[in-house]
């Protein structure tokens, strides 16, 4: 039985970890912008841990249940309601048939993941079940979830523990100011010595341009280039390169004023150049970042940034030993 959608809060759509092999014919990976929260609330339901859910942003659904489920919110702190009744979040919470979950005001962070025993099983386009809006791909047509809709549900694949929770511990946060690790990139050598000092010392702020194609950043200094003749086929602004592919959480910096995080539903190319990328580790914290939110960019190297992807794993299989 499905899921009634009565109010769909806003920018609510539905996830997975994402459709990876097509970036390079312009398809990006798309998925959870938090990985880490969509994964640790499918285990607490009892779900695989690449099963779709919701990622709500700031303001969370309303759903109607049809049959008994168990559901988990994990990310931000969006505190789920069981008829009108508070519940934790990082909890497996029983719904019983006929009940409506809702959502509190938003306490920290910006995006909740639900996840449902048995995930939400509409059909996959090449291989997932992510919404891509600007590719009309995934989801219900395409598009983000709207009232009236309804979100059919697959078989739960395990039993679940009602209460279960995640420990304390295991809850990551972007903290306040926010630090994101960076490898400076191939064309780190395009500003001069004192703006590659500057922006790792200027503490910056989150635009309110944050979506899942990317994130801006403002209120640092301008970046300085190294005056160079432009190269056939850049434009005339030294932040200009000819098209040149994105990795994902590389950071691009048009005219040298606003830095953009690119994210999971980014564009593969273009013509700006990348001051460096955000490591895989930290992309999930970006996800979770209000306007507004003062941050500091980290300048790491490789062996860092490899040293931090193995911790990130180290605690995924920590949330994994915890709930199993």
């Amino acid at each position: 039985m499905p899921i009634n959608v009565l109010s769909a809060g806003i920018a609510t759509t539905i996830q997975d970890l994402g459709r990876p092999g097509y970036y390079h014919l312009g398809i990006p990976m798309g998925g959870a912008m938090d990985r880490l929260a969509l994964r640790t609330a499918n285990l607490l339901v009892g779900n695989e841990e690449d099963a779709a859910g919701l990622e709500s942003v700031f303001v969370g659904p309303e759903l109607e249940f049809t049959e008994d489920a168990t559901v988990a919110v994990c990310g931000a702190e969006l505190p789920p309601k069981i008829d009108g009744e508070e519940r934790p979040t990082w909890s497996a919470i029983a719904v019983r048939a006929g009940q409506v979950l809702s959502f509190d005001f938003l306490k920290s962070g910006a995006r909740a993941y639900i996840a449902i025993s048995g995930g939400i099983n509409t059909p996959p386009m090449l291989g997932s079940r992510s919404t891509y809006a600007i590719g009309a791909l995934g989801g219900i047509d395409g598009r983000a979830v709207q009232p009236g809709d309804t979100l059919p549900l697959g078989r739960p694949k395990a039993p679940v523990r009602e209460g279960l929770s995640v420990p304390e511990a295991l809850r990551r946060g972007p903290g306040n100011p926010a630090e994101l690790r960076m490898l400076p990139g191939l064309y780190w050598h395009r500003i001069t010595e004192a703006a590659q000092e500057g922006f790792f010392k200027d503490t910056w702020k989150v635009a309110n341009e944050a979506d899942r194609m990317g994130y801006r950043f403002q209120g640092g200094h301008k970046l300085e280039f190294v005056e160079r003749e432009q190269p056939f086929g850049a434009g005339a602004d030294p932040s200009n390169i000819t098209d040149a592919c994105y990795p994902y959480g590389s950071i691009q910096v048009p005219s040298g004023t606003e830095p953009i995080i690119l994210h999971r539903d980014a564009v593969s190319g273009g013509g700006y150049f990348m001051i460096g990328t955000v490591i895989s580790a930290d992309m999930d914290l970006i996800g979770q970042l209000q306007p507004h939110t003062p941050t500091r960019f980290v300048k790491v190297d490789m062996n860092a940034a490899l040293a931090a992807r193995r911790d990130r794993a180290q605690t995924l299989e920590a949330i994994r030993t915890a709930l199993a």
